[in-house]
């Protein structure tokens, strides 16, 4: 069933402003409670809407416990796994230490994915080779993305090839890519400083990226304890 934006702009409305519970924004909006709950599910509550809901509705509170548990429980995994990375830190490898850095430096700081990009194929391809080595990444994990130009006399499946093969990785791999066409005030110039453009790593796993968080803090000899509920 097709859903207007404005339903969920006021889904969201009424959420936020009169604190409704799910079920009543629904029937209200006449739309499915499980379209309410996912456009709704980052909208902060005050204290005072969270008690009316708790006196409308006796199973709130068992709601609410049963998020509590589950949010513990997933934190506890990404302070475990970056223990583990301090104490992969601890055994001095280079190869792990020079992932980790790079990461610091490069990688998207998300809680729960892995994600490296740089137009450097020798920076990339050294990224994924720490990958491989440390965490035992396999291909299958892997995805490509490439964001690129296309006016240096290469196809963007061209460039999307020249990656694959630069990495070593199999055509599953690679994602539909990015291709930024040319403003009207670049249409005098040759081409792009940058002819295979920027290429994006990517790999799912809260695990390994809150390893590196936790290695990263060791060879640093700092804290960083946002990083363990990071968005």
């Amino acid at each position: 069933m097709f859903v207007k934006p404005e339903a969920r702009i006021e889904a969201r409305r009424l959420r936020a402003e009169a604190g409704l519970p799910i079920s009543a924004i629904a029937t209200r909006l006449r739309v499915a409670k499980s379209s309410v709950s996912r456009w709704v599910r980052d909208v902060e509550l005050t204290a005072e809407q969270h008690a009316a809901l708790r006196l409308a509705n006796p199973l709130y509170n068992a709601q609410l416990r049963g998020q509590s548990a589950r949010s513990a429980s997933t934190r506890a995994v990404r302070v475990a796994a970056q223990q583990h990375g301090r104490e992969l830190a601890r055994r001095g490898d280079a190869l792990h230490m020079h992932g980790c850095m790079l990461y610091w430096a490069e990688g998207a700081k998300s809680r729960n994915v892995v994600a490296f990009a740089n137009s450097d194929r020798h920076m990339m391809a050294l990224f994924l080779r720490f990958l491989r080595s440390c965490y035992g990444v396999t291909d299958d994990r892997v995805a490509l993305a490439v964001n690129c130009h296309v006016n240096n006399g290469f196809s963007a499946p061209e460039i999307v090839q020249w990656w694959l093969d630069r990495l070593g990785l199999p055509a599953t791999c690679a994602r539909a890519p990015t291709v930024n066409r040319r403003s009207p005030s670049s249409r005098g110039r040759r081409g792009h400083t940058l002819p295979h453009g920027t290429a994006r790593l990517v790999v799912y796993s809260t695990f390994i990226v809150q390893s590196i968080y936790g290695a990263t803090q060791e060879y640093a000899g700092m804290e960083r304890p946002e990083w363990l509920d990071v968005r």
